[in-house]
């Protein structure tokens, strides 16, 4: 929905404040809810401003800036502390995965390694035959191997 105009709005209170009709007056005159009229009183009688709010809608964060900086020491101090433990150690009212969001946002990982030294990348076992083209000519052609044809159907 689209916000409506500062001036709209200023109209809105002007008609309201001169006792022009009731909000559901106002609201049919200027052809917007009622629910906005009573929204905009609102907002004028408790921040004093009719000006479109935007900025301060949307889901508030939980982590908060003081909660970074705990979690940075926290983590600094022990890394192979859980997720669900950091969050019972914090006292932390977020879930688990925000938590693990604002790890992300701070750029730590959380990755758990065990100690001991990296697998070998080499493949374990040798593939019979050789790879290229020459490989390709030896294969038997699709639909003539006897494990991927069907059996005729009974008429």
């Amino acid at each position: 929905m689209k916000t409506i105009s500062l001036d709209l709005r200023e109209r809105i209170l002007a008609a309201y404040d001169a006792q022009e009709g009731t909000r559901e007056d106002v609201a049919k005159r200027f052809r917007v809810s009622v629910g906005m009229v009573k929204k905009l009183l609102q907002q004028r009688s408790r921040t004093g401003d009719i000006a479109h709010r935007h900025r301060f809608s949307g889901r508030k964060a939980k982590i908060l800036p003081e909660y970074r900086e705990r979690l940075g020491t926290l983590i600094a101090a022990q890394p192979d502390l859980t997720l669900a433990e950091i969050k019972a150690r914090l006292e932390m009212s977020c879930s688990v995965p925000a938590l693990h969001y604002a790890l992300v946002s701070m750029g730590l990982t959380f990755k758990k390694r065990r100690c001991m030294p990296p697998s070998k990348a080499a493949p374990t076992s040798r593939r019979p035959g050789r790879s290229g083209s020459k490989n390709k000519e030896a294969s038997p052609r699709p639909g003539l191997s006897s494990s991927t044809s069907r059996p005729p159907r009974p008429t």
